[in-house]
């Protein structure tokens, strides 16, 4: 398996993110979930959409520690490589 960059996450997050709503110009890796009104379904979403793509489960725990889009790249890019 190829080694995913932080600028993959990052590229495959923001896609994710913007389809729950939020302008993807507004999202950048200091954006906080409130601010882009993302919710905690949101993210159980986007957790499957890391799972398929990258096999990294996040879990309840790590979800509750995310708070910002960089918080959930720099977790998601540390397991998937």
């Amino acid at each position: 398996m190829s080694t995913v960059t932080n600028q993959q996450v990052e590229a495959r997050v923001i896609d994710a993110l913007a389809t729950f709503g939020p302008d993807k110009s507004q999202i950048t890796r200091e954006s906080t979930f409130e601010e882009l009104d993302i919710d905690s379904l949101d993210l159980v979403e986007l957790a499957q959409i890391v799972e398929d793509e990258y096999g990294v489960v996040l879990k309840g725990e790590d979800m509750k520690q995310l708070k910002t889009v960089g918080d959930a790249i720099e977790l998601i890019a540390s397991r998937a490589a």
